[in-house]
């Protein structure tokens, strides 16, 4: 029997009454495996209630319990750290090393959320005028919201939902239509963990069910991560609406090769970088960028890229999983031949690509090409698939220069033996997140996850310290007491409790 996803709606786990439902597929077959309801507006006003008057009483919770249910959580999602990678792996096709991986990241950043008291001090100058004192306080703003993409079903939601609440606020969550499983089982857990009944709600859709709660006067905050154009239809229309909005899009990251770099090293990144995950990442290394006479290096980068092969998720000597649906795949095969079209050379071709086993899983081989010029489309768009572009330069500033022209500003990386160079890069780079001899520099949580220019709408980035900034807002206290005013007498008494 088809499982129904339920929603969650004020502590408690439930059958929609929706009649629009959505098939959730494995990848690796095709075949269905849940069926998914678009909640209706009467629910979605139900969840967005329950948080919001639970929100009354959970701000006054201290912050020390607040920090205490987050490091209940990481214990639990520590246990379950295995059963929560399988289940991710029916719904994404990931395989087991990706899916743990996607679980332990998001772990992490459960773990900072813990450390929220610290991370909510305010400040405080004595005497700022004669017997004046002023202090800031950080306080949580109400009911918060986040939409998350397909790709990273248990690290994307803990990047939100657990600082966002151990802040003090409650969390509407609407997780990808195409991955859900994953965050009711993360519900499931929050509550054993002793989450009070309210602060997390789950609900499910597409569009419709999104632009409700980009809309509601009660949801303070939008979190998204997804699409270029639905990170900026998230973006316009939740500000449009007043709302606080941090939204994540696309990305074309570039790996920069120099002829000193340690040629193994870069050859051994740039094919786990490019291909892991089946690319499906918005921090993967899409574009290698070989300075002077490192374009020599493609037939031993073709020789190690075509040892990979895609596999189910408990195939142990697979690189990779199948790309999430049909559709994704056809635009991968789709960018594939323009690239060919165009004129850029395919080293290797991954688009006949099978698995035995699975006919009718949405496969795809690793991909390379080189020669690749900046006007084309393989390189103009995020292809979101296993497929590395070379594109040849002569000096480093022609690298630079190629990468700050590029719209997106998500990651990049440098290989090189040369400390001036690396810091010449990652100096003039206008890329958010650098990576020297690193390639995919995606900070640890106590800092910040911070895409600029066009992989990223808004100001304040999540997790880290600006996480907790966008999800409270600062009040600044000045006070003056008199000295007129203390009592004096032999009857002045000092009670302690």
């Amino acid at each position: 029997m088809t499982q129904h996803v339920p929603l969650y709606i004020d502590g408690e786990f439930r059958q929609s009454q929706s009649l629009q439902w959505v098939d959730v597929t494995n990848p690796a077959d095709n075949s269905v495996i849940a069926k998914l309801p678009c909640a209706t507006e009467d629910e979605i006003e139900e969840a967005i209630s329950s948080a919001y008057e639970t929100f009354k009483s959970w701000k006054e919770v201290p912050v020390p319990e607040r920090s205490r249910l987050m490091l209940n959580y990481q214990q639990l999602l520590k246990t379950h750290h295995d059963e929560i990678a399988t289940l991710l792996s029916s719904e994404t096709g990931k395989i087991f090393a990706d899916a743990k991986g996607d679980v332990w990241r998001g772990i992490e950043v459960v773990e900072q959320a813990a450390n929220i008291a610290s991370l909510m001090m305010g400040e405080t100058v004595e005497n700022v005028a004669k017997e004046i004192d002023t202090y800031s306080i950080m306080q949580p703003l109400g009911v918060c919201s986040g939409i998350t993409p397909f790709n990273f079903p248990a690290m994307i939601p803990l990047w939100m939902f657990p600082m966002a609440i151990a802040a003090g606020n409650t969390f509407v969550l609407k997780p990808s239509d195409q991955v859900p499983l994953t965050s009711i089982r993360l519900a499931e857990l929050f509550e054993q963990a002793g989450a009070p009944k309210g602060v997390l709600q789950i609900v499910h859709g597409q569009r419709e069910q999104v632009d409700y709660l980009l809309a509601h006067p009660k949801i303070r905050t939008i979190s998204f991560v997804g699409s270029v154009p639905v990170a900026r239809h998230i973006y316009q229309t939740g500000t449009h609406h007043l709302k606080r909005v941090q939204a994540f899009a696309g990305a074309k990251n570039h790996m920069v090769v120099m002829p000193d770099a340690n040629k193994e090293q870069v050859i051994n990144n740039l094919v786990g970088s490019s291909v892991g995950a089946a690319g499906q990442r918005c921090m993967a290394i899409s574009v290698a960028v070989l300075v002077d006479g490192t374009k020599e290096w493609i037939p031993e980068l073709k020789q190690a890229m075509a040892k990979i092969r895609p596999g189910s998720w408990d195939d142990e000597n697979a690189g990779y999983g199948p790309l999430i649906s049909q559709k994704a795949k056809d635009r991968v095969l789709r960018l594939i031949r323009e690239g060919k079209d165009q004129g850029a050379v395919c080293e290797l071709d991954g688009s006949h690509c099978e698995v035995e086993g699975y006919p009718d899983g949405n496969w795809v081989a690793p991909t390379l090409f080189s020669s690749v010029q900046t006007s084309m489309s393989v390189y103009q768009e995020e292809i979101f698939g296993p497929v590395l572009l070379c594109v040849e330069v002569d000096t480093l500033e022609e690298a630079i220069a190629l990468v700050n022209a590029n719209p997106y500003g998500n990651g990049t990386s440098i290989f090189t033996a040369c400390g001036a160079a690396a810091r010449k890069y990652q100096h003039e780079i206008e890329v958010g997140q650098v990576g020297i001899n690193v390639p995919i520099p995606v900070p640890l949580p106590f800092f910040s996850f911070t895409g600029w220019r066009g992989s990223f709408y808004g100001d304040l980035h999540a997790y880290g310290k600006q996480a907790v900034r966008f999800y409270t807002e600062t009040k600044t206290v000045t006070s003056r007491w008199f000295d007129d005013d203390i009592p004096t007498g032999p009857n002045l008494t000092i009670h302690l409790r």
